[in-house]
């Protein structure tokens, strides 16, 4: 004995499936509650809408690892002390010492943007 739905025919049945396919399968952007979608960056934020292609997210993410976290908010002799602890290659060194001197920098972004690259 089949044990089926006897409310309503196939046809129907695949109607009601098409009906709710979005809920089903997910919509981006589509019905999402209002809490759920991403707010933009603050005033002091950096811009994240632009995306960095592969190449220049990966030497971003390599600057990146030899910035410690101890060292910024920071100028650039603590962040330079900073990454000769974490032994940076002397490509990360010499960037490091080109960014201006008196300034401090709060995050890895400021000091990837002072060097003149395009921030993530």
């Amino acid at each position: 004995m089949e044990r089926g739905s006897s409310k309503h025919g196939a046809r129907v049945d695949d109607q009601m499936s098409e009906e709710v396919r979005g809920e089903v399968q997910g919509n981006p952007g589509g019905r999402s509650e209002e809490w759920e979608i991403a707010e933009p960056s603050g005033e002091d934020q950096p811009e994240t809408t632009e995306l960095l292609d592969a190449d220049e997210s990966e030497r971003f993410s390599r600057f990146g690892r030899y910035i410690g976290l101890s060292a910024l908010p920071g100028d650039r002799d603590a962040l330079r002390r900073s990454a000769q602890d974490l032994q940076a290659p002397d490509d990360i060194l010499d960037d490091l010492a080109r960014l201006p001197e008196g300034r401090t920098f709060s995050n890895v972004a400021e000091v990837w943007a002072a060097l003149g690259r395009r921030a993530e």
